[in-house]
């Protein structure tokens, strides 16, 4: 893709798509859907844990983050916007849980994997536990035998 632009729009096209196959969905490499799992799950406990260190080792210094809610940011821009997140959330009990059945992983021949899902986010506010159900995309690279997130999108904010 020459633009990123384009790239969001044919990751949104393909995750609103993927979204309503969802309960047809097959993986077509289980062993690379079970490795992104797995990677999903490590971002997403360095996430609950506010583990802001392990967290810079899932992105790609040349990640993009776009977030309808917030805009696009670069990796720099979204570390600070974990570490501010996580200031505010210290005692709000702020979580991330994939929603069952969402997760699907489409390969992406000589560069890694795209990842699509919804995912659950709950916190405590005014006493009160406040949920919200997003979708997201994000798309790995498997580099330097590493896995890294170089383009996420969250969407539903």
């Amino acid at each position: 893709m020459k633009s990123p632009f384009a790239l969001l729009l044919l990751c949104l096209g393909i995750s609103i798509n993927l979204m309503a196959q969802n309960s047809d969905y097959k993986p077509k490499d289980p062993a690379l859907y079970n490795t992104i799992a797995h990677m999903d799950s490590v971002m997403f406990n360095a996430f609950n844990n506010q583990d802001i260190s392990l967290l810079r080792t899932v992105f790609a210094e040349n990640v993009e983050f776009y977030n309808d809610g917030g805009g696009v940011s670069d990796y720099n821009t979204t570390i600070r916007n974990f570490e501010a997140m996580f200031q505010r959330n210290r005692e709000s009990g702020l979580k991330r849980t994939l929603v069952p059945g969402s997760l699907e992983v489409y390969p992406v021949p000589g560069f890694g994997a795209i990842e699509t899902g919804l995912h659950r986010f709950t916190h405590i506010e005014n006493g009160k536990t406040e949920e919200a159900v997003m979708k997201f995309v994000q798309i790995w690279q498997f580099r330097d035998n590493q896995w890294k997130a170089t383009r996420v999108i969250s969407i539903g904010h």
